[in-house]
């Protein structure tokens, strides 16, 4: 199992047989023009500071290794593990946690998918650069403060699962340590303490990694893993739609909300999903691959074989994604810190507080093989009581209309998607401070087209995603004590053409690539909006599926504004990182948040 599996073949792959055997990768060579540089590069990837915006982070109060391990030929061998106990010189309670990832790597390499899980809690998924010819080192900074309940416990596993493939071709081995920073400062715990009352253990907003309706405040009591065993990793493995993950968990009867944080990643036959044709356009012309299916991918949940929850994920590029060069040394939106997708699932908890066990499904609607999903159940028990009484009011989750429409001729034509789902849940929980009902209502926008021109040399996708989440916490006199949404939209657009290269059997590619996502928050009176842009164009000669020779430029504006702004802007070209400025302050691009987020 690796990351990317032939990521040059999003360009070919309608032009060309293919194989996508593990033995089989494509080769990345740079272009000439980075034998300029001597030295080890950086690969960044811009995110707002931890833990908001334009807060500083102040000394850790202490520093815990946690591992130092080199991923050599890790291919099909289970997580590399050690034991974590929490550091003696700075026991909890803590305002903050950083987990902070260094790596480095030299010669030549795929990316490859990895994964971070404490006590079978994912707490990391991450994506490795590829090497640049002089060797690359990278850093991932993640606030992991949500997971206090698991990081005070003592004894517990701690695992990272790599699977990397060295040989005489591929010889680039990853060399990763992961650090834990810990922090007590007064500052960081008033901003963490805002909200009172119950329903306020989250703070809604975009933090480190997590996409949904909000962001841990008060980390919750337990956290208890949704995934597998942990030989090939605590994820599931999703090779396709009828074969979902499972797992029998028993919530604490005293439990008063529940929330499922969930982690994608996406790989092999679908590792471009939103640029798969449907299957007959591949059967028709008689084509060598398999990555079918259309260019829609749902992930669900359901309880007890009942559908409580949908997300359409973001669409991450891993840094062998569509042209390798784009990527080097600023690497695509979330790859270093894949999202997770917060899921409020509180107005479900009457039909888990009866002591028993209950299955969690995760999987993926028309997926081909193969997805990475697992989940954590974050958990906030009532610590007055030994049972609290709930009831699930309303469950609507399965409205939904999607509409197809496919025209094609040979290897030319255009393939539309649309769908539309909403849901609508509610439930109450009387527990020691009262009668609370929760409401969650999402909508779910989706369309994407794709168009193939020049006898399929061409290839345009347009991808439009947009998402609007309410969850309302009413008392039982009627009294509003929380509301939180969340919009988000994450536009892709992609155009790739092909033409016979100047050598014998190469060929030459050209990619302009534009990928955003914007989420826009509130909770109360508290605003937070996200925008973060990234384009990149670039032109490849490629033999068979190696790179041979190209460029690329790739420019990136991130800007967060909440309690106060930050903003970021950077450009690289060929290789070389032009530019990376920062600005801790409020401009006129965050005021226009409002507009940008407000078309539904």
């Amino acid at each position: 199992m690796h990351s990317h599996h032939f990521s040059i073949i999003f360009l070919i792959i309608f032009l060309t047989s293919l194989s996508t055997t593990f033995s089989q990768p494509h080769h990345l060579l740079k272009p000439p023009s980075s034998a300029a540089n001597t030295t080890a590069t950086e690969s960044i990837a811009l995110t707002p500071p931890l833990p908001t915006a334009a807060l500083p982070l102040p000394p850790p109060e202490c520093t815990l290794s946690l591992l130092n391990n080199s991923f050599a030929y890790t291919y099909n061998q289970p997580p590399y593990t050690v034991l974590y106990s929490p550091p003696a010189v700075c026991p909890p309670p803590w305002s903050h946690v950083v987990l902070q990832l260094s790596g480095e790597v030299s010669g030549d390499q795929y990316d490859r998918i990895a994964g971070v899980w404490l006590s079978g809690v994912e707490i990391l998924r991450t994506s490795t650069p590829e090497p640049s010819e002089n060797g690359t080192f990278w850093n991932v900074d993640k606030d992991v403060t949500r997971y206090s309940s698991v990081l005070e416990q003592s004894n517990v596993s701690l695992s990272m699962m790599l699977e990397n493939l060295v040989n005489d071709e591929f010889t680039g081995i990853y060399n990763i340590s992961l650090t834990m920073l810990f922090y007590k400062d007064d500052v960081v715990a008033e901003i963490k303490s805002r909200k009172l009352g119950f329903g306020s253990g989250v703070r809604v907003g975009l933090e480190s990694g997590v996409l949904g309706s909000g962001v841990y405040d008060e980390p919750a009591d337990l956290v208890i893993p949704v995934g597998e065993e942990g030989d090939q990793g605590y994820w599931f493995r999703i090779e396709n739609e009828s074969e979902p993950g499972f797992k029998r968990v028993a919530i604490p009867m005293n439990s008063k909300r529940i929330v499922l944080e969930l982690y994608v990643s996406f790989h092999g036959d679908d590792e471009f999903w939103y640029s798969n044709p449907p299957t007959q356009y591949i059967e028709m012309n008689k084509l060598d691959t398999r990555r079918g299916n259309g260019a829609y991918r749902e992930v669900f949940v359901k309880i007890d074989g009942k559908l409580v929850a949908f997300e359409v994920p973001f669409p991450v590029i891993f840094t062998g994604g569509i042209n390798p060069l784009s990527w080097d040394p600023i690497v695509a939106i979330g790859a270093f810190d894949l999202p997770s997708y917060d899921i409020e699932l509180t107005p479900f908890l009457g039909s888990l507080l009866d002591g028993e066990s209950h299955t969690f499904e995760l999987g993926v609607a028309n997926s081909l093989s193969f997805w990475l999903v697992d989940a954590n159940l974050h958990v906030w028990v009532d610590k007055n009581s030994t049972q609290v009484e709930g009831m699930v009011a309303v469950s609507e989750p399965s409205e939904y209309e999607e509409s197809r429409e496919y025209k094609f001729k040979q290897l030319d034509g255009s393939f539309e998607i649309e769908a539309e789902r909403k849901s609508q849940s509610s439930g109450w929980v009387n527990c020691s401070t009262g009668n609370f009902t929760t409401s969650i209502t999402q909508k779910l926008k989706f369309k994407n087209s794709i168009e193939f021109q020049g006898a399929g040399s061409q290839k345009t996708v347009e991808q439009k995603v947009k998402v609007q989440t309410e969850v309302r916490v009413v008392a039982e006199d009627g009294t509003v004590v929380s509301v939180r949404t969340s919009k988000r939209q994450y536009p892709l657009q992609i155009v790739t053409s092909t033409i016979p290269g100047p050598e014998i059997d190469t060929e030459v590619m050209t990619t302009t690539i534009s990928n955003e996502l914007k989420v826009k928050s509130t909770d109360g009176n508290v605003k937070t909006t996200l925008q973060n842009t990234q384009e990149s164009e670039g032109s490849m000669m490629v033999k068979d599926h190696s790179v041979l020779s190209g460029r690329a430029v790739t420019r990136q504006t991130l800007s967060w504004k909440g309690s106060s702004c930050f903003s970021r802007n950077a450009e690289a070209a060929d290789g070389i990182l032009l530019r990376d400025d920062s600005i801790v302050a409020c401009s006129s691009l965050n005021n226009d948040h409002n507009d940008l987020l407000s078309a539904w």
